[in-house]
């Protein structure tokens, strides 16, 4: 969604690079365009105007003058001022002290409340909680049953009493929806509740009259992320008519320029607590605000990385993965398939790719990313027998065309990965028994080479004088990494070699 306003910015400061001394020119230029960069992004007016203000005012003081690199300081300062315009802290949602807690979804009809609901459950039912959806939309044509089915796909009940369609009484089913929880033990109360294609005095009034009723810990405005400055509108016409705690971001994932995540928390005073990244039910994170501010900067978003890989990866599998290489034992086409089928859970490759930092200047190399290529691995592997899976050696032709058949693939297809499997693993090998120059790893087995006199390092082509500089390069070189690439993720990633970067081609 930031990806204009990123590539915006991003131009913006690298004008700066290599300026030992930024003059008022600089400043007043370098503001200037990120002015229009925001207005551009559809970002409200006066939060640009306040915005830019405090930029300038810093860029004019002494952090910047005094500091060895005036360009990476603004660049700071920047990312400072987004991380506080779009809310300064993660805000956790506030659980009642006496179950069960109540949360109140308001929004406009389209703005994507009812999956949005389904999305919240299954996020607060895999920490532990019991959470229970209430069919509070009585107004629109099947909204219960999109609920009920939202609900069975994540495996959480629906409080449903009412058929829905005009038929019903929503506060009443509120009401009731409380004395439910608390019978049947749910200790989370998700009340889905009716939109308006417009705001108006009606919409309100069913609201305030659902609020009294519940009196809910939570009151979440759900905005569509997609329609710009009316996002900014229509946030400020909840906060002031029925009064909201927070803000949830639907459809962040889409083409839209991102103007609402930047205007809604200055606007409304309410900050963001969830972003609805894609359709699917796990599709669904915590809003970071700090996380943010470093996408929309290309500095990467490495902490959501490694929390989506946590809950994607099983804890005892990596113990056993671990444990496997300890002892020696190759990595086999059964490991490959398990840790790619953990890839997929964490959502496209795309997606993980575009969160390590330095990105922005391969952005149409990850576009060219396809996540079929994971699905047309897996099929090749899953039509292997146990056996074959353990040991690509026994692949003969006819064994080769069986899997070809079965997997809907091609023998060149199955060759091609099984070539490539093969240069990996022959990598790993060399890493467990260490690198060039270098004894194996503890408890890693250790080639023979290691056990005897150590090999002599491979010469680098203009090595450092510098110990810790050579040593690097010699680490790379082990591993097929330009000596250029070292410190550049971006040129890392194009530089790894054949067997690995082309694994999945």
């Amino acid at each position: 969604m930031f990806a204009s306003l990123s590539d915006r910015l991003a131009a913006t400061f690298k004008a700066l690079r290599g300026k030992g001394r930024l003059s008022e020119a600089d400043i007043d230029e370098t503001v200037r365009e990120i002015r229009i960069a925001l207005l551009e992004a559809d970002v409200a007016l006066a939060v640009v105007r306040e915005f830019c203000g405090r930029v300038k005012e810093r860029a004019m003081g002494a952090e910047v003058s005094a500091a060895l690199n005036p360009g990476q300081q603004i660049v700071k300062i920047v990312h400072e001022e987004l991380v506080t315009i779009l809310g300064g802290q993660t805000r956790r949602l506030r659980l009642a002290k006496t179950p069960p807690t109540v949360i109140l979804l308001a929004g406009l009809q389209g703005a994507g409340k009812t999956t949005l609901a389904g999305k919240l459950a299954r996020h607060l039912k895999s920490q532990g909680h019991q959470p229970l959806l209430v069919a509070g939309d009585l107004q629109r044509p099947n909204a219960v049953g999109q609920l009920q089915v939202v609900g069975e796909r994540v495996g959480v009940p629906v409080f449903a009493p009412e058929p829905g369609n005009g038929v019903g009484d929503p506060v009443d089913v509120a009401r009731r929806s409380v004395d439910y929880a608390v019978a049947k033990l749910h200790d989370v109360l998700i009340v889905d509740t009716a939109g308006r294609l417009a705001i108006d005095e009606d919409l309100m009034e069913q609201l305030r009259a659902v609020r009294d009723a519940v009196s809910p810990d939570e009151t979440l405005l759900v905005v569509d992320a997609m329609i710009g400055q009316d996002a900014v509108t229509t946030a400020k016409a909840f906060a002031d008519g029925i009064g909201i705690d927070g803000v949830v971001l639907t459809k962040l994932d889409g083409d839209a320029r991102g103007g609402a995540a930047l205007s809604v928390v200055t606007v409304t005073g309410a900050p963001i607590l969830f972003a609805g990244i894609g359709e699917k039910p796990e599709d669904f994170e915590i809003f970071h605000p700090d996380r943010m501010a470093s996408r929309i900067l290309d500095m990467g978003d490495v902490l959501t990385l490694i929390e989506s890989a946590e809950q994607a990866f099983d804890a005892d599998e990596a113990a056993a993965m671990a444990a496997k290489v300890q002892a020696g034992d190759d990595f086999t086409l059964e490991d490959f398939l398990t840790q790619m089928q953990a890839v997929r859970k964490m959502g496209s490759l795309s997606k993980l790719v575009g969160m390590l930092p330095g990105m922005g200047d391969m952005k149409a190399q990850i576009e060219q990313v396809d996540d079929r290529e994971l699905d047309r691995a897996s099929a090749i592997i899953q039509s292997m027998t146990p056996g074959e899976r353990r040991d690509p050696k026994v692949l003969n032709g006819s064994r080769r065309l069986r899997i070809a058949n079965g997997s809907g693939m091609t023998v060149t297809d199955v060759n091609g990965l099984v070539n490539r499997f093969s240069a990996a693993q022959q990598m790993m090998r060399q890493m467990r028994g260490g690198m060039p120059g270098m004894p194996g790893l503890p408890g890693m087995g250790g080639s023979r080479k290691a056990k005897g006199k150590a090999a002599p390092a491979k010469k680098v082509k203009g090595r450092s004088g510098n110990p810790a500089k050579r040593a690097e390069q010699e680490r790379s070189a082990a591993l097929g990494i330009k000596p250029d690439a070292v410190n550049s993720p971006a040129n890392a990633l194009t530089s790894l070699p054949d067997a690995f970067k082309n694994l999945l081609n």
